[in-house]
């Protein structure tokens, strides 16, 4: 009998988040930070309390800067060399440094998120990390990881202690996982953490009628399952395809299945 987790509104919430921008996480850590800006492009600097910005009359109508509810946001308005601005708490007075220099090219670049205080000694950084993972359910953590991994840059990906990658054992099409849509569905990678497995397959739209994903759709004994995007566009559009994340416990998703398909060797 299929059954499909109530972890999966949460697990849906959270890749929800994983489509949007990715942020760049900088840690604070005395030493000067380096800030890249494409000119007439905004950057967005998330510092998550109230600050001053000290900027250098040299870059008085070469560089607009607003900043409002922890968040600074800065424009170059024409080539700026390397030049240091002061970014101070209101609250204790902390100052971070900021190094901000222009690059080439016209594509916006992504926010950035400055983490202070970072500086610890490595089993206080271990214990919160061990916390951390078991406040969030293994099956919500191991999902978010899998679409961190696929869509998100490297850089990005948060730690996930004791998760590792897995052989696939599945490495050809899944034609009755969504029997009841017009999708090819092809597994792509898997990863466990514990006694649980993350599969993520591909979903491609095979006709001409936008699909709505279902979760309870999905033939198999799952865990939970999700899906990058909430529906599939028409064949040959630009959203036509995504990955959906099935999660299995006890064994990976080769046991799953209701009906057997082909698999490869260990």
């Amino acid at each position: 009998m299929k059954y499909l987790s109530t972890l999966t509104l949460a697990v849906a919430l959270l890749l929800w988040g994983a489509t949007a921008p990715a942020i760049e996480l900088m840690r604070w850590e005395r030493l000067p930070l380096t800030l890249s800006l494409v000119i007439d492009q905004e950057r967005v600097i998330f510092v998550d309390e109230a600050i001053r910005v000290g900027v250098p009359s040299s870059l008085a109508g070469k560089l607009r800067v607003q900043s409002t509810g922890g968040a600074l946001y800065l424009r170059a308005l024409e080539a700026i060399a390397p030049t240091r601005l002061q970014l101070q708490s209101v609250t204790t007075g902390d100052i971070v440094l900021l190094d901000i220099v222009t690059t080439p090219g016209d594509q916006p670049l992504e926010p950035v998120r400055i983490l202070k205080h970072a500086q610890r000694h490595t089993d206080e950084s271990d214990t919160g990390q061990t916390a951390s993972a078991e406040r969030t359910p293994i099956p919500v953590a191991l999902t978010r990881y899998a679409a961190q991994n696929l869509y998100a840059p490297l850089r990005t990906v948060e730690s996930l202690p004791g998760v590792r990658r897995v052989t696939l054992k599945l490495h050809t099409e899944l034609p009755n996982l969504l029997p009841t849509e017009h999708l090819s569905s092809t597994p792509l990678a898997s990863w466990r953490l514990d006694q649980f497995w993350v599969t993520a397959v591909i979903l491609r739209n095979r006709g001409s009628e936008t699909v709505r994903l279902d979760p309870r759709r999905v033939e198999a004994n799952l865990y939970a399952a999700s899906f990058q995007h909430a529906f599939l566009g028409p064949a040959g559009s630009a959203e036509d395809t995504t990955i959906a994340y099935l999660v299995t416990r006890g064994a990976g998703l080769e046991h799953a299945l209701l009906l057997p398909v082909a698999q490869g060797d260990d």
